[in-house]
């Protein structure tokens, strides 16, 4: 068994942990960033990003439209009776695929001197002078600070005790992607009985198509395509754009088992980022920026704590208060539009009143995302 030791130890290599690993690289700090899987990989995921990060991402050395990212600006909704109603988005944001967006910042991590653990980590724990990693390699080790960013749902949550692990979790999910005619400034949200599909452009002219249903309505089907054909279908908007575009997958690609339940956003001396800390109801298109957000946040308060201004502890309580006041209010506006969402007379009765007050729905959108540093510029 090696012992070995870093700055900061980084649990899960999504967006949040890669952007929380490359920040604090470039900074000086010695990451160790733990991931078992191989990039590029696709992921369950809505795949539309808030303009509110570009700043962060420039900073990072990160610039999507360089990948292919493309601009949004519009949103649409519809419901399965074929009412539609089109908005702009008070912030804008660019669709770009996981696959890409996540094999570009690995290989800006491994440049700026991450060193990458391509293991599992089977415990995470708070020790006297920081944290520690027990990992799938047979190795331990150990750091001052630690970031978890290890995903939806992990056996690492049942190890931590957390509570939400023990409710019962009542969503499913799936993304494909497709070729075809859409909208490249348009994302649109196609509700349908139980649920909703997001549609927006990515890279390369594709077109991603990711939705979340109940089980409770999906039990009654359990086979994915007898489900998109019965249900999604049932929307004549989302019909027609499944019927006209073609799937480049072999077939969707699923999850299950997802909780929307409230997660602490620190676990020891563990600071939980992206969907470790929270999950906001996709509908919101936003979690990919919080994730981000989350990252930065927490790079903030660990080089206060690492540059001697404030201690550890002070900056675990610090990340807890400042991730709470970021995203408290985008979780709770989340869950109620999921509950309007879920059932076609809520949402019809919804759309209607959009219909008569059509500033609602930028109010809500706003609610939902966070703001643009202006002092970080940069130009879409």
């Amino acid at each position: 068994m090696k012992q070995q030791e870093a700055d900061v130890l980084i649990v899960g290599g999504g967006l949040a942990g890669l952007s929380a690993a490359i920040d604090l690289s470039v900074q000086g700090k010695s990451v160790l960033l733990f991931e078992p899987k191989s990039y590029p990989r696709h992921k369950v995921c809505g795949e539309y990003i808030s303009n509110e990060v570009l700043p962060y991402l420039s900073k990072l050395g990160i610039d999507p439209f360089t990948l292919g990212a493309v601009e949004i600006s519009n949103f649409s909704w519809t419901h399965p009776k074929g009412k539609a109603i089109q908005a702009k988005l008070p912030l804008g944001g660019f669709g770009i695929s996981r696959f890409t967006l996540e094999q570009a910042m690995f290989q800006r991590a491994l440049a700026v001197g991450v060193q990458p653990i391509k293991a599992s980590a089977e415990n995470i724990e708070s020790i006297t002078n920081g944290v520690q990693v027990k990992s799938s390699d047979g190795n331990n080790y150990t750091a001052r600070a630690g970031i978890a960013a290890y995903g939806k749902r992990s056996v690492l949550d049942k190890k931590l005790a957390r509570e939400f692990i023990s409710k019962k979790a009542n969503y499913v999910a799936a993304k494909w992607h497709a070729q075809g005619a859409f909208d490249p400034s348009l994302v649109a949200l196609h509700n349908f009985e139980g649920g909703y599909c997001g549609v927006s452009r990515v890279e390369e002219g594709l077109i991603n198509f990711c939705f979340i249903a109940s089980y409770k309505v999906f039990k009654n089907y359990r086979d994915l395509p007898k489900f998109m054909d019965s249900v999604l279908r049932s929307n004549p908007h989302l019909k027609e754009l499944m019927d006209e575009t073609e799937m480049v997958f072999e077939k969707p690609l699923s999850i299950a088992q997802i909780s929307f339940k409230d997660k602490p956003p620190v676990e020891g001396k563990w600071i939980m980022c992206g969907d470790s800390a929270g999950l906001i109801h996709p509908l919101c298109g936003n979690g990919m920026s919080m994730a981000i957000r989350s990252a930065e946040i927490a790079c903030e308060e660990l080089m206060d704590c690492f540059s001697e201004l404030q201690d550890h502890a002070q900056a675990l309580q610090n990340y807890r208060s400042r991730w709470k006041g970021e995203f408290a209010k985008r979780l709770r506006m989340g869950r109620i539009a999921s509950g309007i969402f879920s059932s076609d007379t809520g949402s019809g009765l919804a759309m209607d009143v959009v219909r008569y007050v059509p500033g609602i729905l930028p109010f809500f959108i706003k609610q939902t995302h966070g703001k643009v540093d202006k002092s970080l510029a940069y130009e879409v």
